[in-house]
């Protein structure tokens, strides 16, 4: 079986600008179950190989795959098609193609009419293990698919949606990312070869915030894997691959702090001095506990705090306060840690000083490093069906969907002055004397700068000219 990322998706905003490429851990989880049954696996990471689509036709033909499974987040969703329509061409009907992701979960009518055999709904591990043990003793035979739960697929025209999968409780069971099938030696941070150890502690998130597809996708109870479990992946990571930084990739990982306590500990135990970074929420620290973390190796913490408006915060189902966003900066500074803070313009109530309010609410915070997006309305959110039913969404191409460019505009706003609104926030954020000032005496500002100026030319060139 051949696993993908779609191709000629490295010139998406999300791989271009900020110069950062992570392993796709997902299809490298499913990789290894897959191997552990016995079967034959390859993993493509396209975007991280710049692999465009003639390029990676020739890799295809050249594995011979019987089955082809893609992967798509939305702005990779139309390559994807264009790949399986591609693979069908090429190879011929006798390959299946199926499709798993964030995007064609909600989208499965979509995916089906674009090439796709089958789609994985939701958590993919398991789904794709039984359902390649179908495909491979029955083929595409209605009458079996329908006994594999989490699936989409049709039957004589019609879809048919095979019943949700029970989430995996224990991801302990899980094998660790089939590594030795990416190219480990590609990945990179501010365009740097930097050995990094990229690891999923959780799946989940209970609060459900309206634009983010995290609780629709893995669901609204989170689940922890033991710290024991990860502190083993992170041993093997750091004598295998030689890493010298984790990175969760979990959006809330310091919220459970007896993980976090116990990972610590597993650490030490082993004489592993190893820096992470991790998420959290600003309401689930204090300044002791932000002291326990950049006093054990914790050197980053990203904070989604996404308006100045409590207002808005409360419509979205964020579930913090204002002033717990306050005092945890202040304790970060108190503490002198690394702490960036993620801000989202463009809700639909939102009028244009509203959106001025974030960004002198983020100036205030004065986050290490922050982050501004325009909101995005993704396939699978509340917030999708909201702009649905009020008719804001204006682009419906999902290359475009990235948080960078402006697919919808407001009640009060444009598209196009979202877009402005980006552009006005990071210039307002970045090119402050005391910004500048501390990042250089950090040593960090080049690297910035550089992500900085790349944002910041796409956006004149958007916008300004009109491209």
């Amino acid at each position: 079986m051949l696993l993908t990322l779609p191709p000629s998706i490295y010139d998406l905003e999300i791989y271009k600008i900020t110069g950062i490429n992570a392993p796709p851990l997902g299809l490298a989880t499913i990789a290894a179950v897959l191997e552990n049954a016995g079967h034959k696996v390859r993993v493509i990471d396209t975007p991280t190989l710049k692999m465009d689509f003639p390029e990676w036709l020739s890799e295809v033909k050249a594995w011979k795959p019987d089955v082809v499974g893609l992967s798509m987040l939305t702005p990779a969703a139309p390559k994807g098609y264009e790949a399986a329509k591609l693979v069908k061409r090429e190879l011929g009907d006798g390959v299946v193609v199926i499709a798993g992701g964030t995007h064609v979960t909600p989208m499965y009518e979509e995916a089906l009419r674009n090439g796709i055999d089958v789609v994985v709904r939701g958590e993919g591990e398991l789904t794709t293990l039984d359902l390649i043990r179908v495909l491979e003793n029955n083929g595409l035979s209605a009458s079996e698919l329908k006994k594999v739960r989490g699936i989409a697929f049709k039957e004589d025209g019609k879809t048919v949606i095979t019943p949700t999968r029970p989430f995996i409780r224990n991801l302990d069971e899980l094998p660790w990312p089939a590594r030795h099938l990416l190219p480990m030696d590609k990945y990179t941070l501010f365009n740097k070869p930097i050995p990094l150890a990229h690891v999923m502690a959780s799946r989940g998130c209970p609060y459900g915030c309206v634009y983010c597809i995290t609780s629709y996708f893995w669901g609204r109870r989170i689940r922890f894997r033991s710290a024991k479990n990860v502190a083993d992946e992170v041993q093997y990571l750091v004598e295998k691959y030689g890493a010298k930084q984790v990175v969760f990739s979990d959006d809330e990982l310091a919220v459970n702090r007896k993980f976090v306590y116990d990972f610590v500990k597993e650490l030490k135990e082993r004489g592993l001095d190893v820096p992470f970074s991790c998420g959290s929420r600003v309401d689930h620290v204090d300044k002791d506990y932000l002291k326990f973390l950049y006093e054990n190796g914790c050197n980053a913490i990203y904070f989604g705090v996404e308006s100045g408006s409590q207002a808005t915060i409360d419509k979205i189902g964020k579930k913090i306060t204002l002033e717990q966003a306050e005092k945890a900066f202040r304790w970060v500074k108190e503490l002198g840690g690394f702490a960036s803070g993620a801000f989202i313009l463009g809700f639909p109530w939102e009028t244009i000083d509203d959106m001025k309010r974030t960004v002198d609410f983020a100036i205030r915070l004065d986050p290490s490093y922050a982050q501004f997006t325009v909101l995005t309305p993704y396939p699978g959110t509340p917030l999708y069906n909201y702009a649905l039913q009020h008719n804001l969404i204006e682009d419906w191409n999902w290359e475009h969907y990235t948080t960078v460019k402006p697919v919808m505009r407001g009640f009060h706003f444009t598209k196009e002055q979202a877009g402005k609104m980006l552009t006005y926030a990071y210039r307002k954020f970045y090119v402050r004397f005391g910004f500048i000032a501390r990042e250089i005496r950090a040593g960090r500002f080049k690297d910035i700068a550089s992500i900085i100026t790349k944002e910041l030319f796409s956006w004149i060139k958007d916008f300004v000219l009109g491209r």
